[in-house]
């Protein structure tokens, strides 16, 4: 079972929870890699209007789901086959909606051209899905602002190392949507293939079907991440695993709808400003021991994009 830490104690200020918690995460952190979190302050209503948004979005004719299809900004609409990870043979057995940082035409940043930033690709029909999902990438971001607090200390930095490398943040926030999957005689056709998130970390509300695997590092053996009503699952990505010189490192994990039934979860991968550097030698890796070389956040995850989603293949080359 993974374990499952509680979040109330450290966000209230709490004395000696914040040391508490911290331990908690190095410990979790340093071992699966995945965690639940409660106490992470979002609020149950809001998760509901969100997944009854998803749903009126992905029952939608395919023809009008495509009228947002994803852009050179990694927003919008990605349809089944769409997705495919990183040495698997086959495309995801889902379709996800994405959203970023909101941020209008005439933005510096936007202006000078800097990927992955722009306007979202919201439907022109939908005022209440656009608010709702706007009202949940805040939440959830708040939430995660929070986790890298504790994260910081749990890694023996102060509370707010990582608040200057958040100023811009080149979160993610997805919808996304598994149709019940055929009969398992294909073991190559996966919801969400084997593989690792690109990014710092994940926070992931997950519906009651179920399907969440991950790899256990001592037997490598896959074991199920199920739904915990009031709970998040949190993982290590791979920016966060360069960051800590491999001391948290990330987990492969995959997705096998085997309900029967339409699967909903809604994945928001947290992470730092496009710009912001990331090297070991930040948080006190000797020179002679970094396993990295200094990249900057967005260049990482860009690249990991790039691998991973067909539609980038038929971009300009500007895009």
């Amino acid at each position: 079972m993974l374990p499952i830490i509680d979040l109330t104690a450290a966000r209230a200020g709490t004395p000696g929870a914040m040391a508490q918690t911290a331990a908690a995460i190095r410990e979790a952190c340093e071992g699966p890699g995945f965690f639940y979190i409660t106490g992470h302050g979002l609020k149950q209503a809001l998760i509901e209007a969100t997944v009854t948004q998803a749903k009126l979005f992905f029952r939608q004719p395919l023809e009008d789901k495509r009228k947002v299809a994803v852009n050179a900004q990694h927003r919008g609409f990605n349809a089944l086959g769409d997705a495919l990870m990183y040495q698997a043979n086959k495309p995801d057995y889902k379709e996800f909606y994405s959203i970023g940082l909101e941020l209008p035409e005439d933005d510096p940043d936007v202006l000078a051209g800097e990927k992955l930033r722009g306007p979202n690709n919201w439907p022109a029909d939908m005022p209440e899905f656009r608010s709702t999902l706007s009202d949940y990438y805040e939440a959830i971001g708040a939430s995660g602002a929070e986790l890298m607090r504790c994260v910081a200390v749990s890694l023996g930095l102060a509370e707010d190392f990582f608040i200057d490398k958040y100023r811009k943040r080149l979160q993610r926030t997805q919808i996304i949507y598994y149709p019940p999957q055929p009969a398992l005689d294909d073991a190559e056709q996966f919801g969400v293939a084997p593989h690792t998130d690109f990014g710092c970390i994940t926070l992931l509300w997950q519906d009651d079907n179920g399907g969440l695997e991950v790899l256990e590092r001592s037997s490598q053996s896959w074991i199920p991440a199920p739904p915990i009503p009031g709970t998040l699952v949190v993982n290590v990505g791979d920016l966060l695993g360069r960051w800590t010189n491999d001391r948290y490192a990330s987990t492969p994990h995959r997705v096998v709808n085997r309900s029967g039934r339409e699967r909903f979860s809604i994945a928001t991968f947290y992470d730092p400003d496009f710009k912001a550097m990331v090297d070991p030698r930040q948080l006190g890796t000797p020179e002679a021991d970094s396993h990295y070389e200094p990249t900057t956040a967005g260049d990482h995850i860009l690249g990991r994009i790039e691998r991973s989603f067909g539609y980038r293949k038929k971009l300009p080359a500007t895009a």
